[in-house]
């Protein structure tokens, strides 16, 4: 299998080479990743100036590895250009989770979906980080497994698979759609000027069997995804069928 790995948090993240290295096992893998980091930058594609893309600067042992002055979308359209032979992306890890209304403004995400966008299955994974790394140790069998649960079929398809820091078991859930707190929080610099921070917390329990539910049962959740946003409920009252 011929696999591109990208991310949001940029070439230098520990979370890319943890993931590649586990991947090598499934086949050739190729990296394309932003040059700096790319958090929440969404679905951003370049267009107002030209890409360049440069050998990492940091070494994957058996593996080619770029970085781009891009967004994670941009790194997956310059990848699969560079690999017209790649069968899968996958997004990731990324260093903090992608649930629920996060998957909106989610770069890792964004990365999986441009793969689905261009014909490729697109697989974005995440886990939580807190004061210290993520121990990728513990995660490897279970992201081991997930692959090998994802890979299974050829299909193109998406899908958002999330890490608790200790997992148990494998889950496949739904996005999680309560309301979430987006409060914006004034603060100062040590200069006296200004600043904003965006709070973003769950406000409501989390869904029975949702990606949240999931990640509060030290559950890994794997949610499928699609592309069509229509509202099918809706356009159904609104045609009269």
């Amino acid at each position: 299998m011929n696999i591109l790995i990208t991310n949001d948090d940029g070439i230098y993240s520990p979370g890319i080479a943890a993931l590649a290295q586990i991947t090598l096992s499934f086949g050739t893998v190729r990296i394309v990743a932003p040059d700096v980091e790319q958090s929440s930058m969404g679905h951003a594609i370049t267009h107002s100036r030209p890409l360049t893309y440069k050998k990492s600067p940091i070494t994957f042992e058996g593996i080619e590895a770029f970085r781009v002055n891009g967004t994670p979308a941009d790194c997956v359209a310059l990848g699969l250009h560079m690999y017209p032979d790649t069968q899968v992306v996958l997004s990731g890890i990324n260093m903090g989770p992608n649930l629920g209304n996060s998957m909106w403004h989610s770069g890792t995400l964004a990365a999986a979906k441009q793969a689905v966008l261009l014909g490729v299955k697109g697989i974005a994974l995440s886990t939580p980080v807190g004061k210290t790394e993520p121990d990728f140790s513990i995660l490897k069998p279970f992201v081991e497994q997930c692959l090998e649960i994802l890979f299974e079929t050829s299909e193109i398809a998406l899908y958002n698979v999330n890490f608790p820091q200790h997992p148990t078991q494998i889950k496949w859930t739904r996005q999680s759609v309560t309301l979430y707190d987006g409060t914006v929080i004034p603060g100062e610099d040590p200069m006296g000027r200004k600043n904003f921070w965006i709070s973003v917390k769950a406000l409501e329990q989390a869904e029975e069997y949702s990606d949240r539910w999931a990640m509060e049962h030290n559950y890994v959740s794997i949610t499928p995804l699609r592309l069509d946003l229509t509202d099918e409920v809706r356009l159904k009252e609104k045609i009269g069928n």
